[in-house]
This record gives structure tokens, sequence and C-alpha cells, in this order.
């Protein structure tokens, strides 16, 4: 058996130089492999995932049931059914004042997919897309692995992070195809105004542009409302793109169902993407999702108010140490944050976790402007969180 299992092992990696480009230079996920290193620890507090600790909830959970029982089992409208397109623009009516029709939205198999569906859409072998960075290090890396070039634009940080739009207009090249924004961002809680919005907005409308836009936090925002979107700024003719989830406001990250916000005339040609990756999203999970719509406001409201009163926490605990860079972050649910003297993120975030019993990501895997940081995603109950942050600034304090 011993042997069997080595002569395998031998042929495994000649079946790894076998590969094409796009699989062997999937690169490892340094948030990956700090969950990877700790989650096996007895009583350690999981900081490091971008989700919360609430379990999707009742009213969501028992139309998907009673769908799945009912039947509701079999391939479905690949662009989504009838009724969650409708219950998309009732959304998106009530939350962004938008008068859209339900051939503008296309269900996907997750906020993922909606973002490799819009990178396949826009942008080809050896095309650039320029996104802000430290940022969510799938979009680059799925733009890498699709063929393509990502190019970052470095935020500031002089107390608050900060976006120079000079800055982007000048990565701009002849083979840009495309400008990725996520606001309010993770990692960093970055969150733009309608002007840094309609500046980014003219950057691509003169240069023929599509923007990818990731406002999966836009209800997840500190201040008064949601947070500014390019529905704000946008007329209806702009190359706009949008991209999000069910995971964030409706606690759904395990359901992967996601969707899309296009132009009407794209709506063949996303359904044919779909048809040939996915073909279409179980039909028992949309009705879940219909009612994540329809009844979910409360909710989310709850929940932001938690991740509120959860960053105030963070924030007083943090700044007692003296020794971090304080920023509170205006949206999402992630504090991204540096401590004085530490330089090695990847390293002390297994550190941490080996003597602190805190999980946290490094900024590292964030990609430029990241790398001296780390990010700590406070959506959980307060209790949990008072915890861990004893524990970890008990280990600032001593290391």
């Amino acid at each position: 058996m011993v042997a069997n299992v080595s002569a395998f092992g031998g042929r495994a990696l000649k079946q790894i130089d076998k590969l094409g480009p796009a699989a062997s230079n999937a690169p490892i996920s340094g948030i990956i492999a700090a969950v990877d290193h700790g989650r096996s620890k007895e009583g350690l507090i999981p900081l490091w995932a971008g989700e919360g600790d609430l379990p999707t909830p009742e009213f969501i959970c028992q139309p998907a049931n009673m769908a799945m029982l009912g039947g509701e089992t079999f391939y479905t409208w690949n662009r989504g059914i009838p009724d969650l397109r409708q219950a998309l623009a009732r959304y998106h009516q009530r939350h962004f004042g938008t008068a859209n029709s339900p051939d503008q939205h296309i269900v996907t198999g997750s906020g993922m997919q909606s973002i490799q569906l819009a990178i396949q859409a826009v942008a080809g072998h050896g095309d650039e897309i320029v996104y802000l960075s430290p940022a969510w290090p799938n979009f680059p890396s799925a733009l890498g692995i699709a063929g393509g070039k990502p190019i970052p634009v470095e935020l500031s940080f002089d107390g608050k992070w900060d976006l120079d739009t000079d800055h982007l207009a000048s990565a701009i090249t002849p083979r840009t195809r495309a400008i990725f924004v996520n606001s309010p961002s993770n990692p960093t809680g970055w969150t733009a105004d309608e002007q840094a919005l309609s500046d980014i907005l003219q950057i691509a409308r003169k240069n023929q542009l599509w923007i990818i836009a990731d406002e999966t936090y836009a209800l997840f925002h500190y201040g008064e409302g949601r947070a500014a979107s390019f529905f704000d700024v946008m007329n209806d003719d702009d190359l706009v793109i949008f991209a999000n989830t069910f995971s964030k406001n409706w606690a759904m990250t395990g359901w992967r169902i996601g969707w899309l916000t296009v132009h009407p005339d794209l709506q063949q040609t996303f359904e044919n993407l779909i048809q040939y990756s996915t073909s279409g999203v179980s039909q028992f999970l949309q009705r879940g999702a219909i009612a994540a719509l329809d009844e979910g406001d409360s909710f989310i409201t709850k929940q932001v108010e938690r991740a509120a009163s959860a960053r105030d926490l963070v924030t007083s605990a943090l700044a007692s140490t003296n020794r971090v860079a304080n920023s509170p972050p205006d949206g999402a649910f992630y504090y991204f944050f540096r401590i004085d003297g530490v330089s090695d993120t990847r390293q002390a975030v297994f550190d941490i976790i080996d003597g602190a019993g805190v999980g946290l990501a490094p900024g590292s895997a964030f990609g430029p402007g990241g790398s001296s940081y780390l990010r700590l995603c406070f959506h959980r109950r307060l209790d949990q969180l008072e915890q861990a942050m004893d524990r970890l600034c008990k280990w600032i304090r001593e290391n």
C-alpha cells in the first residue's frame, strides 16, 4: 500500500507539469493560508473571513426548503427565475431609487461568479483592468487566471484611506478595458462619495472603458443611509456592470447566489456565459433569495446597527494599545490596521493565531499598499468580539 501511494505521488507531480497556465498560475490565497493554519485550534476566535456569525434567518430558509420539498429541483432559467428578477427590480427601486426592469438583472452562482462573468464579458487575454488597492484578492487573481492583467492603483493613507483620481487616470493605457471599483471597500472600508464616483465615471467615459462596480457593501454604511452608488451618477447608456451578492446583507455566504445588473441589451450575452459555466442557480435557492429581498430590510438594518457597535468596540480597543494606526471604516465590516513595528504580516497572523487564539487575515494578501496591515472582520456578537480584542490587545502590548 505504501509503495502504491508513493508511486501515485510521483505520477501526480508529472501531471501537474502538464496543466495549462490558468490552473498552474492560480495563486494560493493568503487568507486561506491563515485559515488552514488555525482552523483546528481549540478556542480560536475566527475573525479572518468576510462573514458574520449569524446563520441565515428562518424567513429566508423556509421558502427555500418548501420549494425544494415541493419539487423545484429541475433545470431552470439560466438568467434567473422571473419572480426573483422582479424582486431584484423592487429592491433596487426601494434602495437606489432606480426605475429599472427585471431585464436588467441576472442571477448568478455567487458574487464571485458575477465578477468572473463581468471579466469574461469585457476583457480578453492580455487586456488590462485597473483596480483600487489594497483589494479583495479574488478580483485580481480571477483576472490573472483568465489571462488578463490587473493594474493596481494604490489608495493613500494619511489617517484615512483616500483615492487620487489623477493617479487613477494615469494608470490607463491602450490595453485598459475596464476599471474595477469596490466601494465600500474590502478590506479598507474606503467609501467613495458621489464626487469620487462621478470623477471615476468621467475617466471611464473619456477612455471608453467599462466600470465593474462591486457594491456588495452599499447598505453596510456608517453614515446617513446607504453609501453613494454609481446608480446616483450614471446615465442609462454608461458602460457600467454591477456585481453583487446575497452573502453579506442577508447572512447567506454558504448559499452561493448573487446577481448582475446590466443594460437590458446584455441579457442574452450573460445568459450565454451562464449556460456554459453553471447553467443557472438552483430554483429552490432562488425562492429563498426572493424572501431575502422582499422581507429582509429590517434584518439588514439590525445587522448594520450591530456592526456599528462592533466597529466602535474595536476602534476603542485598538486605540488603547497606542501601537495601532487607527482609522474606523466608513463602510463594510472590516478593520484594516497597522501595528507599529510589525512588518511581516503573514508571519504575524500565524503568531497571533498561536499566541492569542485570534484569527486575522494578513494584509499581504490584499495586494500593493496592504502588506504592512492586518484585516479583522468585526461582524460578530459583541461578547465574543470583546474577548477577541482582550486577547489581541494583550498580544500587541507584549510583542
